[in-house]
């Protein structure tokens, strides 16, 4: 099977079984899911979606948050990780978005990596998900479930590689939602450690399931 091949089977059976995929962060407005993807960082959607309600409550939009302070925003952002070092860009980031773009989340990656706590995956999901921009953020998931399957190549070892040969390959007006299908499969059924191969309709491509689960199986 060519890698084009690979590509359409992954993409027509994600469309087949998760047609609808999005994402599982709460939010209402651009500013509100800046907020949460920056607060996910190396934490889940699942504890985000606990604290961001009585955040948003006290701070429901940039103005508000700007006048903020540290020992505020970090009364209700504890409970995630690394909350010192959020709170603090939590507030730069809103005094940012005042002072460069009138209160406004920018639609550009690069603009939006212009504020603190915002890197290159959160850029991309921001614009992908409000703009269905076709940008590909990647995070562990991706990067895993990118791999096993044999989407991409053993050279790609960073998360730039990855992103570049995932929206090569991937048809454009398609991407804003293929960056869901990889990364719902990968917290749901590609698990990192103990993955559900056997729960799993990939397996006929999947080149982690030929090399690793097949052979023991055949035993």
């Amino acid at each position: 099977m060519t890698r084009k091949e690979k590509y359409q089977y992954v993409i027509h059976y994600f469309q087949e079984h998760t047609p609808d995929a999005e994402t599982e962060l709460f939010y209402d407005n651009p500013y509100q899911l800046l907020v949460a993807v920056i607060l996910s960082a190396q934490c889940t959607d699942k504890r985000v979606n606990m604290t961001t309600p009585a955040l948003f409550a006290q701070y429901p939009n940039p103005y508000d948050l700007a006048q903020a302070s540290f020992e505020d925003v970090f009364y209700y952002i504890k409970s995630i990780s690394y909350p010192n070092n959020k709170a603090k860009h939590l507030i730069g980031m809103a005094n940012m978005l005042i002072n460069d773009f009138n209160g406004e989340v920018p639609m550009t990656v690069d603009e939006l990596i212009k504020l603190p706590g915002v890197g290159r995956k959160t850029a991309n999901v921001v614009t992908s998900v409000i703009d269905e921009q076709p940008n590909m953020a990647v995070d562990t998931h991706v990067f895993r479930v990118s791999a096993r399957l044999g989407l991409t190549t053993t050279g790609a070892k960073t998360p730039l590689a990855v992103e570049k040969e995932l929206v090569k390959n991937i048809p454009t007006e398609l991407i804003h939602k293929a960056h869901h299908w990889l990364i719902l499969h990968g917290r749901y059924t590609c698990l990192a450690r103990t993955p559900k191969c056997y729960d799993c309709g990939l397996t006929e491509v999947c080149n982690y399931y030929r090399k690793n689960i097949k052979p023991a199986k055949a035993k």
